[in-house]
């Protein structure tokens, strides 16, 4: 069976070290990655899935915010991603968003962020390393929780940003200890996933790895003409 193919939204600056973890997560889930960027071209007709990967802060003129609260921006990559989430919506095309790329989706659908997260929960909660060193909860009877379990997991949280008002068709299905968001999922097809931690650092876990079957399974399936969750969810089963 021919590999489904997956757009790979990644940093001009980083996407050179970022993209092959991320093509290596797919690749291991059964798909092949294609880079994109603000600056290749980017055909939404060429694959069947998505993966908005992380990097810099959201321009908060995206949702309402204030201009200036971001260190660092890229504004070009910004309409890039918000483009593709729309237009995967549309599509019925399937979408994981990693880090940043969880803020996007939210933002794509209609939601907002809070630009300075750390201060509302507390700079004592801020831990900010590639190690899995962060707590989340997963909530129960969501899609997520399908595939890693719906037990407590350490992750690698690099954010300073974080979602605030859900978009239009997600619920929260993940927080950390503080009660701060760090994973949304979309609640009918198409299939979609926010995690605002790196599991494609995390290849070496099984529960991180299970986040990229989900996403290749929704891919197949609407390759194939399918159901999107369901299949992600028939996947879960197999694994």
């Amino acid at each position: 069976m021919t590999r489904p193919i997956i757009g790979v939204t990644v940093s001009d600056r980083s996407g050179w070290r970022i993209f092959p973890l991320i093509n290596l997560n797919l690749w291991l889930a059964g798909a092949r990655g294609v880079r994109w960027g603000a600056k290749r071209d980017c055909d939404l007709s060429k694959v069947d899935g998505i993966v908005i990967g992380g990097g810099d802060d959201i321009g908060p003129e995206l949702y309402g915010g204030t201009l200036g609260v971001s260190a660092r921006l890229d504004h070009d990559r910004d309409e890039l991603e918000r483009s593709l989430a729309e237009q995967a919506a549309d599509l019925n095309m399937p979408v994981l968003g990693i880090c940043r790329g969880a803020q996007m989706l939210n933002v794509a659908l209609g939601g907002t962020l809070d630009q300075n997260a750390w201060q509302t929960f507390g700079m004592d909660n801020k831990i900010k390393t590639i190690l899995p060193k962060r707590e989340i909860c997963v909530d129960n009877d969501t899609l997520l929780a399908k595939h890693t379990g719906p037990e407590p997991m350490k992750v690698n949280a690099l954010h300073t940003q974080a979602v605030k008002e859900l978009g239009e068709g997600l619920q929260v299905c993940a927080r950390d200890t503080a009660g701060m968001v760090q994973a949304i999922e979309r609640t009918s097809d198409p299939f979609a996933i926010g995690v605002q931690w790196h599991p494609e650092h995390l290849f070496y876990a099984h529960r991180q790895r299970a986040i990229f079957h989900a996403l290749v399974a929704a891919a197949r399936a609407r390759r194939e003409r399918r159901g999107q969750n369901e299949a992600a969810r028939a996947e879960a089963r197999l694994a």
